[in-house]
């Protein structure tokens, strides 16, 4: 029924809800695909049928399109890829076009779209206060105030990123395994990264939650997401749960409670 696509810096993450049974639709099948800045419209269609394709799921089944997009070179091109291939005019998600969440920053509408939606994917989960945590290219970190408003956030280089300009700058240390070693002392040069890498992120992590807490409400509970969130959490008791499609669930709670009732209407 529900195409929700988040567009990354690095990652495309394609979600589809099927039929709501008891509620909200259901997360069905997930994808992800890299995000190439030049892709064209045609090439767009080929992807998202060939997800369908190998999940048995026919383009026909998709009646809505939500997207959240970070790059907008891509916007153009992948809205006419969805109306071509599955039908429906996309909308896009974004600060201004949303009436959920008030945001209460200096500039609302300059504001991440995904940062948004997994911020009201957090609290239609879990409740406020809350911190909505994203380990992508980036590392952000979604402030939501007891009375559900989006205060700020505080971002930091992703981890990915930190490795790769390591990586870059010194000629001979190699690409490692995102993997935590035995302990917080790497024995040979590969296990010395991965100790200053996850600990260094972990402890990161820790210093801005706590921060964060002390701002608005030490009761507030951090749910984490994105493709690296699951290697952070191992190690720390800061975050309280993972939830990887994040995004994807602010995206459907954005079309079930604003966009659908509008076209009803």
């Amino acid at each position: 029924m529900l195409l929700a696509i988040d567009v990354g810096n690095t990652e495309t993450k394609v979600g589809f809800f099927g039929e709501p049974a008891l509620g909200a639709a259901a997360l069905e099948k997930t994808w992800r695909a890299t995000t190439a800045r030049q892709r064209t419209a045609d090439e767009f269609g080929v992807l998202f049928r060939a997800f369908f394709r190998g999940a048995e799921i026919s383009p026909h089944a998709v009646r809505a399109i939500v997207i959240s997009s970070v790059v907008p070179q891509n916007d153009r091109a992948l809205s006419e890829a969805c109306r071509t291939y599955f039908g429906p005019e996309p909308v896009f998600f974004s600060a201004a076009s949303q009436q959920l969440m008030e945001v209460t920053t200096e500039r609302p509408k300059e504001l991440g779209s995904d940062l948004l939606a997994a911020a009201i994917g957090a609290r239609e989960l879990y409740g406020t206060p809350l911190v909505a945590v994203g380990f992508g290219t980036a590392t952000t970190f979604g402030a939501v105030s007891r009375d559900g408003e989006f205060l700020g956030a505080a971002i930091a280089p992703g981890i990915r990123i930190s490795i790769d300009a390591l990586v870059e700058r010194t000629a001979k240390l190699p690409q490692v395994e995102l993997e935590a070693p035995n302990g917080p002392l790497g024995r040979d040069t590969v296990s010395a990264l991965q100790a200053g890498i996850i600990f260094g992120f972990v402890g990161q992590t820790e210093g801005i939650l706590t921060r964060i807490r002390a701002a608005i409400g030490e009761d507030a509970r951090v749910i984490a997401t994105g493709g690296l969130a699951e290697i952070v959490a191992r190690h720390t008791a800061a975050i309280d749960a993972v939830e990887p499609h994040l995004v994807l669930l602010g995206l459907r709670r954005f079309y079930e409670a604003q966009v659908s009732p509008a076209r009803r209407a």
